[in-house]
C-alpha cells in the first residue's frame, strides 16, 4: 500500500487570531477555513522560537534551536550561510524529514520561502528547487530567486509566484507518493509593502475596512521598530490583504489536489513559523522587533492544522497545547515510520499520531518550552516564565489572571513555589536538550551570525 503524499505548508508571521476558522470574522480566509473544516485544528500550538530560521528548522528536524544551532534569523553575516562560497544547509548534519521521504522514495518539490542556507542550490532530497535567496521580504514584487542553478528577478507578488511552482511540481509527480514543502513569504506584517499598501486582488476590499481585530494600542517602549504601524490604518489594511492572499495560494494548492484526484490520499498541514502581533500587547512584528525581545502569547502561538480525508475526522478540534517541536515525531509515527526517527540526538517532542488517527488517549501534562538566543522560557496553561540572560528582565505572568501579560510577579512572595519549580523545570530541560556547542547561556555559538547583546540596536 503506497503511503499517503504530504503537502506542508508553512507561513511567514501569522498568528492564529488572523484566520476565519480561529474566530476572526473580518479577514477573509476561505481556503484555510475550509481545510480547518476537513480536519483537525490545533488551538495551543506554540513556536520553539520567534524568528524564522530557528523554528522553521525545528518543523523538520524535531530539534530545539539549542539543539540544531540555529538561535536567529540567517542574515547578512559573515559567513553567508545564504549564498556565496560559504553558504551551506545549516541542518544538513541531521535527519530531517525532506531527506527521510526522498530515501523512502517520495519525490520532493520545494516553492517559496527556505531561510536554511545555501538557498541558491537544491538541499535535502529536493529534486524541485525554486526558492528565495535570502530571508526577509523588503517587498513580495521583484524577489530575487534561486531557479534552474542561477538566480532570477521574479517580477510576480511571491507568494502568487510560489503557489504557481507549487502546482508545477505536482505536474510532475505521476503515481509516484511526494512531499512538497510550501514555504509562504506572507502575510508577514514587516515588509516594504506595509506602510505604503499591499498590492494583490484584495486591496480594493480592504481599502475602507476599520479592521477592529488589529488592536488599537500605543508601542511598548520595548518596540524598537516598525513604530509608526500603531494606529495606521494602511497598516492594519496592507496585513489583511496578505493574509488573503496566501489564503488564495492555499485554495489554489487544495484544488489542484482535487483535480489531480489524489486530494483523499494526501496529508496537509498548514501552519506559520512564529505568530506575529500587530499591537498586541503594544507589539508590532515577530521577537525580533523589541529589545528585550517579543516573546508575548501572540508571537509565540502559530495556527496548526492537518487534513487526511478518510482517516483525520473532519471540523475536530485539539485543545491542549502542543509545540512546532512535537510535528517531526508525529509526522513519521502517523506514516508508520517511526524507525526513521533520530537516534542520535534526543527529541523533546511528543508524537500526537494517535489523536490523529481519532484514538481517545490523554495527551499528558500541558508544558511547552521556548528559546530565543539567550532568552529561554516556559509555558503552561496557567503560567509562564522568562528568563533573560545577559540583558532584559526576566518576568513571571499569571495567563488565568493576566493573559495580557501586563504584571510581572516575579519575586513575589505569594507565586515564589511556582517559579521555583517553573525555574527547575526550565533548567532541567534545557540541560536534557542542549548541545553544549550551541548552548549560548554557557558563550556557545549560532549559526544565524552574532548574537544580539545590545539592547538599543534595532536589528
Amino acid at each position: 500500500m503506497q503511503r499517503p503524499n504530504i503537502v506542508f505548508i508553512i507561513a511567514d508571521n501569522q498568528s492564529p487570531w488572523t484566520l476565519g476558522c480561529y474566530g476572526n470574522e473580518e479577514i477573509r480566509t476561505p481556503n484555510i477555513d475550509r481545510l480547518a473544516a476537513g480536519g483537525v485544528r490545533f488551538d495551543n500550538t506554540y513556536c520553539v522560537n520567534p524568528v524564522c530560521s530557528p523554528n522553521r528548522a525545528t518543523c523538520l528536524t524535531g530539534l530545539m534551536p539549542s539543539e540544531h544551532g540555529v538561535h536567529r534569523w540567517l542574515g547578512v553575516e559573515k559567513p553567508d550561510a545564504q549564498m556565496g562560497p560559504e553558504a551551506y544547509c545549516v541542518i544538513r548534519e541531521f535527519a530531517n524529514l525532506p531527506q527521510i521521504l526522498a530515501d523512502e522514495g517520495y519525490r520532493c518539490g520545494h516553492s517559496g520561502k527556505w531561510h536554511l542556507g545555501d538557498s541558491v542550490h537544491p538541499q535535502l532530497g529536493f529534486e524541485y528547487w525554486y526558492a528565495m535567496t535570502q530571508g526577509h521580504t523588503a517587498s513580495f514584487y521583484n524577489m530575487k530567486v534561486a531557479w534552474s542553478g542561477e538566480v532570477i528577478e521574479e517580477p510576480r507578488h511571491f507568494v502568487e509566484a510560489t503557489c504557481d511552482h507549487a502546482v508545477d511540481f505536482l505536474d510532475t509527480v505521476g503515481d509516484e507518493p511526494f512531499f512538497l514543502h510550501v514555504g509562504f513569504n506572507g502575510p508577514y506584517c514587516v515588509d516594504g509593502d506595509l506602510l505604503v499598501g499591499h498590492r494583490n486582488r484584495h486591496t480594493p476590499y480592504y481599502a475602507d475596512k476599520e479592521l477592529v481585530c488589529f488592536p488599537r494600542t500605543q508601542p511598548h517602549e520595548w518596540q524598537k521598530t516598525f513604530r509608526e504601524a500603531f494606529g495606521n490604518p494602511v497598516a492594519r489594511r496592507s496585513y489583511a490583504c496578505a493574509v488573503s492572499g496566501v489564503d488564495d495560494a492555499v485554495g489554489v494548492i487544495l484544488d489542484k489536489l482535487e483535480a489531480m484526484g489524489v486530494a483523499d490520499d494526501t496529508i496537509v498541514v498548514y501552519t506559520a513559523d512564529h505568530g506575529a502581533c500587530a499591537g498586541h500587547n503594544g507589539f508590532w512584528g515577530m521577537g525580533e522587533h523589541a529589545r528585550p525581545f517579543n516573546v508575548c502569547q501572540t508571537t509565540m502561538r502559530v495556527p496548526m492544522i492537518v487534513r487526511h480525508p478518510g482517516r483525520i475526522r473532519r471540523e475536530s478540534t485539539f485543545r491542549p497545547m502542543t509545540s512546532h517541536v512535537d510535528f517531526l515525531p508525529s509526522i513519521l509515527s502517523y506514516l508508520g515510520m517511526e524507525d526513521c526517527l533520530p537516534s542520535d540526538v534526543p527529541l523533546a517532542g511528543r508524537s500526537y499520531a494517535h489523536l490523529l488517527a481519532g484514538e481517545a488517549r490523554d495527551w499528558g501534562e500541558e508544558i511547552v518550552f521556548a528559546e530565543y538566543e539567550t532568552t529561554r522560557l516556559v509555558i503552561t496553561p496557567a503560567w509562564k516564565l522568562i528568563r533573560r540572560k545577559g540583558f532584559g528582565p526576566d518576568q513571571l505572568f499569571d495567563l488565568t489572571e493576566d493573559p495580557d501579560e501586563t504584571t510581572n510577579l516575579l519575586g513575589e512572595a505569594k507565586v515564589a513555589s511556582v517559579e521555583k519549580d517553573l525555574s527547575r523545570r526550565l533548567d532541567d530541560f534545557f540541560a536534557r536538550y542542549c548541545d553544549p556547542q550551541y548552548d549560548v547561556w554557557a558563550g556557545g555559538w549560532s549559526k544565524g551570525g552574532e548574537l544580539i547583546t545590545d539592547l538599543k540596536d534595532p536589528w
